[in-house]
């Protein structure tokens, strides 16, 4: 599925830890968040990759959005979201 720039993304629902033990830092909590409500009234730039920590996604694809951060929010992007099929805990 491609979603193209102006379309409403779609329904769904995305898993992500916000909360982490403060004595080792790891995530706990997995929430389930509501996608469509969670981009509500923002342009969001979204990318995925096959998989968190895969050399090619950590060397290439997830470099240049850090890198680049500043810029994509001045052009109107008001967050970037990375995607991937890990668990919560991973892509915490």
């Amino acid at each position: 599925m491609t979603i193209e720039v102006g379309q409403q993304i779609p329904d769904g629902k995305l898993t992500e830890c916000v909360e982490f033990d403060p004595q080792n830092g790891c995530p706990m909590n997995p929430s389930p968040m509501d996608v469509r409500e969670m981009a509500k009234g923002k342009t969001i730039v979204l990318f995925t990759v096959p998989g968190a920590f895969t050399p090619l996604c950590s060397s290439q694809h997830l470099p240049g959005f850090v890198e680049h951060a500043d810029a994509l929010k001045a052009a109107g992007a008001d967050e970037i979201w990375c995607l991937a099929v890990n668990d919560a805990f991973v892509m915490a």
